[in-house]
């Protein structure tokens, strides 16, 4: 039987799925409308040098880094089966372009975060 990697892009897709699912929308509420408007939480949250402090910690680049690239995969597995649904099937060109990009954007994550320092 031949093997596939499908449950790699899989469980990529689901994890990023449910991350999205479960803290997308606050993210995008805190991050967009919260804190922005001074509204339910202080402006002085996400001053630079905080951010920057969170960013340097080991577990704040970790969290970053997961956010990030859980995002991306879930994105590029979506984005790879609408292709299929709108007629592009499922080709070598396809598969490189969805997960190339998210690959990409994992590796440009990992090197922008460490190269904050710690």
């Amino acid at each position: 039987m031949k093997r596939s990697n499908a449950p790699i892009f899989w469980v990529l897709f689901g994890a990023g799925g449910m991350l999205s699912a479960l803290i997308g929308a606050a993210l995008v509420f805190i991050t967009g409308i919260a804190v922005p408007t001074g509204t339910l939480l202080p402006k002085r949250l996400f001053e630079y040098e905080r951010a920057l402090a969170f960013a340097q910690h080991w577990v704040g680049k970790g969290i970053l880094l997961v956010i990030i690239t859980l995002f991306l995969w879930h994105a590029a597995h979506r984005l790879y089966h609408a292709l299929h649904d709108l007629g592009v099937h499922a080709g070598t060109l396809s598969r490189l372009a969805c997960y190339g990009t998210a690959l990409a954007g994992t590796i440009a994550a990992a090197v922008a975060l460490f190269s904050v320092g710690f």
